[in-house]
């Protein structure tokens, strides 16, 4: 398997050699199957993110204009390949319906799948086990390695989704490409030399927070090209005095999820997958309002509490929304969207129901305030206690695990619903949906059919 080692004592040596021994063990068709669950996912919310707004299609004419053979997935055509992987991060965002990890506070499936496809596109021959081992192997690398600086990162201002993202996706495509172990410094040197994305660009009607998705797949694929090329990295990346510890966190959670993982479990299977097009932060309190939706009257609240852990209402608080993106981040319109709709999927964000009065008027009554007690709970719970009054009652509810988190997962039947609502939503032919729904579900045999229908 391995003919030597790259463990030198330091950290980056040490994490490098145990990937490496996790990327050529046997893998179960159980997390196999969860593999392909996250492509289903991945897929849906690509090719619905293609298809939102008039931002997309400029972006797909300028993308155009520098030429390349590879598909963007779901968007009609072709792109260089960087580009490609760019604008598969970016549309895979858009609708923040993609998977993430509570603990790492991250979206890894946006950024290792958008890596992967457009490469396995253009160099072709690629196996469809090695490419589903190579998704595991993502997911397992930037969650560990997310996991171990968080929440620190998050408090910095870092998106952990651009920055431990385009280390995962890195290592991923090394694997997928067969890389030589000694390569896998370098690939892991470059990207946490790339690794970017700032939190601010949620702020203020911002629209920016795919792009850290998009070049965090660009960046990965810049950095398997120079390890590949035999350029030399640094003997620690990641711990050295100048490296990624020391320069993207105050203070590390445990250097354990690095090497030792999560217990038994693969991190993979340890992802939430979601059911509301808002942020993750949001879910708790939005679950909440669908809950109490049918005993109360929307036009008789008075006002609605939400008592949260810190770091969902930073960012998370604000009642007055400027677009889709704003909205998606506010905790306030979420909830006024799911009380007044009784959904909040993509259209609820949709800017006839961002001018919606009712749902304006809803959200002005809502306030996000900071429960120590809950705040202790994470990252192990991320809960959120709703409150309803109106002039006659208060209704309450809590809810420590919104729907998809692993704790209170979406089935298998849930994600096809999803999945092809979301095709729907793009205006694919529902046959081309069902071939490609077959082609993931097999793709051992299948893999060069799939990529050629995205």
């Amino acid at each position: 398997m391995r003919n030597k080692t790259l463990n030198n004592g330091s950290i980056t040596g040490q994490f490098i050699d145990v990937m490496w021994e996790f990327a050529h063990a046997n893998i179960s068709r159980k997390i196999l199957d969860q593999a392909k669950m996250c492509i289903v996912d991945y897929v849906a919310c690509a090719y619905a993110g293609s298809f939102v707004g008039g931002t997309s299609k400029r972006l797909a004419e300028i993308a155009q204009t520098g030429g390349g053979n590879v598909p963007v997935i779901g968007a009609g055509f072709k792109a260089s390949l960087q580009n490609a992987a760019l604008i598969n991060g970016i549309h895979s965002h858009i609708a923040e319906l993609d998977d993430g990890h509570r603990v790492a506070m991250m979206h890894p499936g946006a950024t290792i799948i958008s890596t992967l496809f457009p490469v396995a596109q253009a160099v072709g021959g690629i196996d469809g086990l090695r490419f589903l081992k190579s998704v595991i192997l993502g997911y397992e690398t930037s969650i560990r390695l997310a996991s171990v600086i968080q929440p620190s990162h998050k408090l910095m201002g870092f998106h952990g989704t651009g920055t431990c993202g385009t280390i995962g996706a890195a290592m991923a495509l090394a694997y997928m490409l067969e890389l030589k172990m000694e390569d896998w410094n370098t690939v892991v040197s470059a990207a946490a030399t790339s690794a970017s994305g700032l939190l601010e660009v949620i702020d203020d009607g911002s629209t920016l927070k795919p792009y850290n998705v998009g070049q965090a797949s660009a960046a990965a694929i810049n950095a398997v090209m120079v390890g590949k090329a035999g350029y030399v990295g640094p003997d620690d990346i990641l711990g050295g005095k100048r490296g990624f510890f020391a320069t993207h966190c105050n203070s590390l959670q445990s250097r354990n999820y690095l090497i030792e993982g999560f217990d038994d479990k693969y991190a993979i299977e340890l992802i939430y997958r979601k059911p509301y097009a808002a942020c993750r932060h949001c879910h708790s309190a939005i679950e909440g309002a669908l809950v109490l939706r049918n005993k109360v009257d929307v036009h008789a609240i008075k006002e609605i509490e939400v008592l949260t852990y810190g770091l969902a209402v930073k960012g998370h608080d604000h009642c007055e929304v400027r677009g889709s993106s704003s909205a998606k981040m506010s905790t306030p319109y979420s909830m006024a969207a799911a009380l007044v709709l009784g959904n909040t999927d993509m259209q609820a964000f949709s800017n006839v129901n961002i001018e919606n009065p009712d749902i304006k008027e809803v959200a002005k009554k809502i306030k996000v305030i900071e429960s120590k007690e809950l705040s202790c709970l994470v990252p192990q719970k991320r809960a959120a206690i709703v409150r309803i009054l109106t002039d006659k009652d208060q209704y309450e509810t809590r809810v420590d695990y919104p729907k998809g988190e692993p704790e209170n997962p979406i089935t298998k039947a849930e994600l096809e619903e999803k999945y092809h609502s979301l095709m729907n939503e793009a205006r694919v032919d529902k046959g081309k949906s069902d071939d490609i729904l077959v082609c993931i579900y097999d793709m051992e045999n299948q893999f060069e059919k799939l990529i050629q229908l995205l």
